[in-house]
């Protein structure tokens, strides 16, 4: 890929940041019981429109591309009001904040890797950039609400998903396919392997402790709240 000659639309910025505003507004919007008001809900969708790209930003040591024009605020915040609206009269309706969700994740995967390899990143590190900008909105919203971070839990598949659409971005334009195409395949199967876990409940193996060890010096400190004569058998 040649950096002088790769350049992020800004309409594509644009874009991400005013789905990602309008999934984690309509997201917010679901939680009656946090008793969010206007501004709560505003804020919380503005965070995650905003939060991958300032996250790809600072990665990538350079100015807050939303910080660099008027337009890109005022897209994530009329499209965090409308996500609002749109929230409390179809809460209901979890399919579509999902989807939201996942094509967010590919859009920010997909610019977060393009800017990175435009910069001169090598491969590796501009698929983690990628990956970084993809997931930095939803883990700012979970934050600000004070729940667990969605791309740590088991069933998640944020950062896989993120992952594979990034190196699809990268393989396409090496095989000469063009930036657009890479792109939208990129966009195509970050959201469509998001969905299918989603709905097949597809998920990486849960973390699991070596139990074959039996060297005392590697057991967990709970294991050592019996009594003091055991512990100091220990």
């Amino acid at each position: 890929m040649d950096a002088g000659v790769v350049e992020v639309p800004l309409w594509t910025n644009a874009l991400a940041i005013g789905v990602g505003s309008l999934q984690g507004a309509m997201y917010a919007s679901g939680f009656r019981d946090r008793k969010l008001d206007l501004l709560g809900i505003s804020i919380i969708g503005v965070a995650t429109g905003l939060g991958g790209g300032f996250l790809r930003d600072i990665l990538l040591n350079r100015p807050p591309l939303a910080l660099t024009e008027n337009w890109y605020i005022g897209v994530a915040v009329l499209a965090a009001l409308v996500g609002m609206l749109f929230g409390r009269v179809m809460r209901h309706i979890d399919w579509l904040i999902t989807t939201l969700d996942a094509l967010t994740i590919g859009l920010f995967g997909a610019i977060g890797v393009t800017t990175a390899l435009t910069l001169g990143l090598p491969i590796v590190p501009a698929i983690f950039v990628g990956v970084i900008s993809a997931v930095g909105g939803g883990v700012l919203r979970d934050m600000l609400l004070n729940m667990p971070i969605s791309v740590m839990l088991v069933g998640s598949l944020y950062a896989v998903a993120a992952g594979a659409g990034t190196i699809v971005l990268i393989t396409m334009d090496a095989l000469g396919s063009g930036l657009i195409a890479a792109s939208i395949a990129c966009v195509a199967v970050t959201t469509a392997i998001r969905l299918l876990a989603v709905r097949f409940g597809w998920s990486l193996p849960e973390q699991r402790v070596l139990r074959g060890l039996r060297n005392p010096r590697l057991m967990r400190p709970t294991d050592l709240t019996g009594p003091i004569e055991t512990q100091r058998e220990l």
